[in-house]
């Protein structure tokens, strides 16, 4: 209980009766309560933004992983794939030692696209049927409405992906064989809606000269 009412002094500090004797209580001053809002108000700033940041990373590492499956699925499918000199329905393929052998435009020594040239991925009579073929092969929302399956049907959920192949010779620098076409450096490149990027490589060697 106040017992000072007129005073500025009863009205910062207070006074109550305990023990029969008067103690004065003191409270919080106007400069304190606005320290302590400053300090609330950085702190809460301070959860706000990590809050903030783990949201928007989460959404990030969504599109990351789906990135990274894409090249991963892409970059396996390749692999797969026979390696020879010739096109595989060329029928010197079985027994060529060399692209010389090779039927007169079926010559997979070329590696900037398929072979031959109106081969397509999903094509039903001349898909896709070596290494070489997927060379700048690239799907994307303007091309191929996204990231398509090997039918060229659109995977739902993708059409916002885009994806491009590159490959290039290494049988010098990765097997150290004198014919640098011994095996080709396949790299598949991932970019996701927000525009970053996965970027995976793989290699793939002709073990035998015909082999498939």
């Amino acid at each position: 209980m106040c017992i000072k009412q007129q005073t500025a002094q009863c009205r910062v500090t207070g006074s109550v009766l305990r023990g029969g004797r008067l103690r004065y209580v003191r409270g919080t001053t106007l400069i304190e309560l606005i320290v302590f809002i400053v300090i609330v108000s950085a702190a809460l700033a301070g959860i706000l933004k990590v809050m903030t940041l783990t949201t928007g990373h989460s959404s990030d590492t969504l599109l990351r992983k789906q990135s990274l499956a894409i090249a991963t699925s892409l970059l396996e499918e390749i692999e797969l794939m026979p390696f020879t000199y010739c096109d595989p329905t060329d029928v010197n393929a079985a027994s060529a030692v060399s692209t010389a052998g090779c039927t007169a435009g079926l010559s997979q020594d070329v590696i900037t696209g398929p072979t031959p040239g109106t081969a397509t991925r999903s094509s039903l009579t001349s898909p896709f049927n070596n290494v070489a073929d997927y060379s700048n092969y690239q799907m994307s929302p303007s091309l191929t409405n996204g990231i398509v399956d090997v039918t060229g049907t659109v995977v739902s959920g993708l059409n916002k992906y885009s994806a491009s192949v590159a490959i290039s010779r290494a049988g010098t620098s990765f097997l150290g064989a004198a014919d640098n076409g011994a095996a080709l450096q396949i790299m598949v490149t991932v970019t996701a809606p927000d525009g970053n990027t996965v970027v995976l490589d793989g290699y793939r060697a002709r073990y035998a000269p015909n082999s498939f």
